[in-house]
């Protein structure tokens, strides 16, 4: 009989251990990335107190009712350094080594009182010293809000509708087009309303906005009143891990500068989008490819502009290192002054980063072809390495070369050369746990044949250091 009490008291152990793992295979792996829309973060889970594991969690999910699970706060942070140093920026329109100390700091209250009513509210810092000439406006912005709406919503799933209003941030497909602009010390924010809608398999979101205008003091952005930007994006899953974005977007710019003169451009923008996301657990094909028309008109004429890009890539996850190779190929349209239509593509809002680690010192995707490899590896301890190298030209040689923002920075003048230069660089980044990570930047972009006729012609030079800390 003690035997046998042993043995049905090992069943019993056994059985109930197994319907615990089944139970446990079952829920879904809780989401602890931190996202690059604050906003996009979901901690329900942690109102299972026994899933709460890491330092900052008891903020993660902060009860506002009793007895209520969907009336709680939410609070998030980060806090960057970058150390940043430029020789002769703008190929030796400034011959110097320019560095400096851009400091970061942010912190948002996500709050939600039941079902239907939400607010989400985020101040920023960007503090800027050393530099010479002084901050930029991405550089320097003491204090303000960087996003602050409020959102009313219908149930959540399929078939839901929101609407949010007040300042957000925008970031949509590759960020060719719409970014946040994490890179720089200052990040984007808009001002106007949004439509969020869940139909079947779609999401799809409208807008109107204003996007706000960086002053360098305290509380004093407000909504830029001679740019407007609105939309519809729309994005739905595809089989094989796909997904499929198509949009329009117009653009209204009181003051518009491109090499043939300054006017009001009116422009709309209609393109599509097919991806495949990078490979983690097998060897696999991953791509990011998208197509875009404009049209409009630039003071008495109109715009006629077009870009394509792409994105082919592949792991191999299984084998040391997991390396992944890829190359980006690009080309957007340019313009000939002589002509009455504008050909110069307008890349919108994008993220500067898309084109290599040089992107605040230009030259951005404007008027230009360029091919892109780029090897990324993966070493002990979460540290990771990635070498590229972009090769680019002008598509038009009738117009000149524009920052990633979309000024002007170096006239076509009388050079008909189309190489513009290559830029090798290379990425080392370490995410020493969750919350801290590590990074160094290092390029140079040698000036091609374009550059040394229009002079001045210098190789520029780029590095960087890089802290940062979220919760």
């Amino acid at each position: 009989m003690r035997i046998l009490r042993i043995l049905v008291a090992f069943l019993v152990t056994v059985l109930t251990a197994h319907a615990q793992s089944d139970k446990a295979a079952d829920q879904p792996v809780p989401d602890r990335s931190y996202q690059l829309l604050r906003n996009d973060e979901d901690w329900t889970f942690l109102r299972d107190r026994a899933l709460r594991q890491d330092f900052w969690d008891p903020i993660k999910y902060v009860p506002l009712r009793n007895h209520a699970d969907d009336w709680y706060l939410t609070v998030g942070g980060e806090a960057r350094e970058v150390w940043e140093q430029i020789g002769n920026d703008n190929w030796g329109q400034q011959p110097y080594m320019n560095g400096y100390l851009n400091e970061r700091y942010m912190l948002s209250f996500d709050a939600h009182y039941g079902k239907h009513v939400r607010s989400f509210v985020e101040f920023k810092s960007g503090l800027n010293s050393y530099r010479i000439g002084g901050p930029r406006p991405i550089d320097e912005k003491k204090l303000d809000f960087q996003a602050g709406f409020l959102e009313l919503s219908t149930s959540k799933g399929t078939n839901s509708v929101a609407l949010r209003v007040g300042r957000q941030e925008l970031e949509y497909g590759s960020g060719r087009l719409i970014d946040v602009r994490e890179g720089p010390n200052v990040r984007l924010s808009f001002d106007g309303f949004m439509i969020k809608s869940k139909i079947d398999s779609w999401q799809i979101d409208g807008f109107a906005f204003r996007p706000d205008l960086d002053n360098p003091g305290f509380f004093d952005n407000a909504p830029n009143h001679a740019v407007g930007f609105w939309g519809v994006y729309a994005t739905r899953p595809l089989p094989r891990k796909m997904s499929l974005d198509v949009y329009y977007l117009g653009l209204d710019r009181r003051q518009a500068t491109f090499e043939r003169g300054t006017a009001q451009e009116v422009r709309h923008t209609l393109g599509a989008r097919i991806s495949r996301p990078v490979a983690t657990e097998r060897s696999g094909l991953d791509f990011d490819y998208e197509g875009l028309w404009q049209f409009g008109t630039f003071g008495s004429g109109n715009i006629r502009a077009w870009t394509v890009a792409s994105e082919t890539g592949y792991r191999f996850p299984t084998v040391p290192l997991k390396p992944r190779f890829s190359t980006k190929a690009d080309i957007s349209s340019g313009d000939n002054p002589g002509s009455k239509t504008l050909g110069t593509f307008n890349p919108l809002f994008p993220k500067g980063n898309y084109f290599g680690v040089l992107a605040t010192t230009g030259p951005g995707p404007i008027n230009f072809i360029d091919v892109h490899p780029h090897v990324e590896t993966t070493l002990p301890h979460k540290l990771t390495a990635s070498v590229d190298w972009i090769f680019q030209w002008r598509e038009n040689v009738l117009d000149g070369v524009y920052s990633v923002p979309g000024s002007l920075i170096r006239p076509a003048g009388n050079s008909q050369a189309r190489f513009v230069g290559h830029r090798p660089g290379t990425e080392l980044r370490w995410q020493v746990d969750r919350h801290l990570w590590l990074q160094a930047d290092y390029g140079i972009f040698y000036a091609g044949r374009f550059l040394k006729e229009t002079q001045p012609g210098r190789n520029l030079n780029y590095w960087a250091l890089w802290a940062g800390y979220k919760f």
